[in-house]
């Protein structure tokens, strides 16, 4: 049927793919109420194989969206590592057994692992609650990005037109017309997205080739519960444990074994998961690793370690995910870094679509996630060209020692939570010393305190829900001292102002703010009725930092996000991370802060 003829509809946001990126991102707009469609060429949802690990940092990301509760009851928790080298007897022995991450701040200590069409379906039911589905046997086929520049800059225009073609209907029905406000391309390494706007992945071939295989294991092999990386005389492997009994072996292959000599490619019917297990087997001598159930999956890659030229085009088409970083597997960070790609974009959409910010926001996303993935891709190269080297041995006295895998291994960046967004218009430099604890363009680190209305433990990054406003939290200092609870009503004058950001960003009926304030008074003696109104909008809104009621734990929050007596103010990003900080007396930074991207709305 001719395009003229096509059904035309009209979108919010349109969301090319349905792996990772393009999941987590309809997800997030639909909690913001964000109209939103998601499309995949794919007629069924994957069931098994892909990504599997999901870090720290993720688990505390799907837990401000109300989801870590069901991946937790799923999946399988890796607290630890192990590393084997070569033995004098020719086989492998334990190095080292430690801790699988040791980011000292990380509230979930441990690595999740599950199939990633368990962790897909976790986004689907949650979208599905709230009323989206993916619009499965459905793929673009042309998409064209107004020119007009009035209209570019217009966050209420629908500049960017894609033709959809609908797999599974009839001639007649096979062809709509979307017009969106923006498009996301979550459509993977082979982005569709990305090639229409002649993006370039940037970097190079890695000349590495790993055989992947699910399976149910018989094996004697002490460590099959964690993570394993074993460097053998025969080449290198990863042993994952995943959910229920199984197990992921990630195996490095000889070049002869699966390249093609004619095309020079990856060849997946030179070797199957049969001689994929084998290659582990020797790998693992002297333990036994057998299959007790069917391959559930299994893969040969090679792995293209690059960086998209760019992830935005006029802040009106983006890409997300594999679309624009490619990088091994064995960091595992694939997933992860979809997922928090789609993160930051998402709350930034979000404020645009609402009128609540600037279109030039959108530009930060490019800014902050382009320079996590150069970081990411740099270090990927460094790990991946350890575990592929030749183990230190007696008889290779150039190998890798145990030590500097080890040391490589035991990263921030690996867990996530070494994540750190530079100044912009959403991160402000200034005042770091009135919360030193509370890094600038770092996420909001996990701390107790206690409600001030009945002592019940609250962690704070609870209270600081992905529900796309900004968080203030006020840290009084100790309101019961009259000279500070003379600088906490000056700086409550100071908000009430009509200047204000409190009042100048008023949304009627929706505000875009969240207040919560956090005193260093004794849970005893605090009256949290004497402070001013605006500081305890609900009862529940106000903590102090304090003891348990038991005393088992708390009250040194005010020492560990280091504020002093004077009290601090600390504005964080609808992310979870800190965007500014400011003196109690110097409400003005933060009406700086807001008014760099905010909007004000009729």
């Amino acid at each position: 049927m001719p395009v003229r003829f096509a059904r035309h509809s009209e979108v919010d946001v349109l969301i090319i793919g349905a792996g990772p990126a393009g999941l987590m991102c309809a997800n997030a707009l639909a909690n913001a109420r964000v109209n939103v469609r998601i499309v995949d060429q794919r007629a069924f949802k994957i069931t098994a194989g892909y990504g599997d690990g999901i870090s720290p940092r993720t688990i505390e990301l799907l837990q401000s969206y109300g989801l870590a509760e069901r991946l937790l009851k799923e999946c399988s928790q890796i607290h630890l590592a192990a590393f084997y080298n070569p033995s004098s007897t020719g086989g492998i022995e334990l190095t080292k057994r430690t801790s699988n991450i040791t980011a000292p701040s990380a509230r979930y200590p441990f690595e999740a692992a599950l199939h990633q069409g368990a962790i897909q379906d976790i986004f689907l039911d949650s979208m599905s609650s709230l009323g989206v589905e993916v619009e499965r046997s459905t793929m673009p086929t042309s998409i064209e990005l107004s020119k007009n520049e009035d209209e570019l800059t217009d966050p209420t225009s629908y500049p960017v037109c894609v033709v959809l073609q609908r797999l599974d209907q009839s001639e007649d029905e096979q062809q709509e017309i979307v017009h969106a406000k923006f498009v996301i391309g979550g459509d993977g390494a082979h982005s569709w997205t990305r090639k229409q706007f002649d993006i370039t992945m940037d970097g190079e071939q890695s000349d590495a080739i790993w055989g992947v295989v699910d399976f149910v294991p018989d094996t004697d092999f002490p460590d099959v519960r964690n993570k394993c990386l074993a460097q053998s005389n025969y080449g290198s492997m990863f042993l994952l444990p995943r959910e229920e009994d199984r197990v992921r072996a990630y195996v490095q292959l000889e070049d002869r074994d699966v390249i093609n000599p004619v095309t020079g490619r990856v060849d997946k019917d030179r070797m199957g998961p049969e001689e994929i297990l084998k290659t582990a087997q020797k790998s693992l001598k002297p333990y036994k690793l057998i299959r007790k159930s069917e391959f559930l999956w299994w893969t040969i890659y090679s792995v293209g370690q690059r960086v998209a030229s760019k992830f935005s085009i006029t802040n009106r088409v983006f890409i997300a995910g594999d679309a624009c970083h490619t990088h091994s597997p064995k960091a595992g960070q694939g997933m992860n870094a979809s997922i928090n790609d789609s993160h930051n974009l998402a709350w930034k959409i979000a404020q645009v679509v609402r009128g609540w910010a600037d279109i030039s926001l959108l530009s930060t996303y490019e800014s902050e996630r382009r320079k996590f993935a150069l970081e990411l891709i740099a270090f990927d190269k460094t790990w991946s060209t350890l575990v592929c080297e030749k183990p230190l041995t007696e008889q290779n006295s150039d190998g890798v020692s145990s030590e500097h895998v080890l040391k490589t291994f035991q990263t921030d960046f690996t867990s996530g939570i070494g994540i750190h967004y530079h100044p912009s218009v959403v991160v402000n430099d200034t005042y770091q010393e009135l919360a030193s604890g509370l890094i600038l363009g770092k996420r909001v680190p996990p701390y107790k305190f206690m409600r001030a209305a009945d002592g019940r433990p609250f962690e704070l990054q609870d209270l600081l829900p992905s529900d796309s406003l900004f968080k203030l939290l006020v840290f009084t200092s100790e309101f019961s001292d009259p000279l500070q609870q003379a600088r906490v009503e000056s700086m409550v004058a100071d908000m009430q102002k009509p200047q204000s950001f409190l009042n100048r960003y008023a949304t009627p009926g929706d505000s875009r703010f969240d207040v919560i304030t956090i005193c260093k008074d004794r849970k005893d003696k605090f009256d949290f009725l004497q402070l001013p109104t605006l500081l305890r909008s609900h009862w529940s809104k106000v903590f102090v930092d304090d003891t348990d009621p038991t005393g088992s734990f708390g009250g040194e929050g005010y020492s560990y996000f280091g504020v002093g007596p004077e009290g601090a103010l600390v504005a964080v990003r609808p992310d979870g991370y800190v965007g500014a900080i400011a003196p109690l007396d110097r409400v003005e930074v933060l009406d700086a802060y807001f008014a760099s991207f905010m909007k004000i709305t009729a």
